[in-house]
C-alpha cells in the first residue's frame, strides 16, 4: 500500500513539473499542454485522495495521530 501512495505522489509532482515546463515554453500549444498536465494532476490527486478514504475505511491502513509532546 505504501508504494502505490509513493508512484501516486509521484505522479502528482511529475505533472506539476510537467505543467510548470509547459508553462514556461514558447509555442503555440504551450496552453493546452498546460491545462492537460493540471487536469492529469488534479484527476491524480482526487484518486489518491479516495483511494486513501477506500484503504482506511476497509481497514487497511489505521491514523495513528501526533503524538503528544510534554
Amino acid at each position: 500500500m505504501n508504494w502505490l501512495f509513493l508512484f501516486a505522489f509521484l505522479g502528482i509532482l511529475g505533472a506539476l513539473a510537467g505543467a510548470g515546463y509547459f508553462m514556461l515554453r514558447r509555442g503555440g500549444q504551450r496552453r493546452d499542454a498546460m491545462a492537460r498536465a493540471l487536469a492529469v494532476r488534479v484527476g491524480l490527486s482526487v484518486t489518491l485522495f479516495l483511494i486513501i478514504l477506500l484503504a482506511w475505511s476497509m481497514g487497511w491502513i489505521e491514523p495513528r495521530g501526533v503524538p503528544i509532546q510534554r
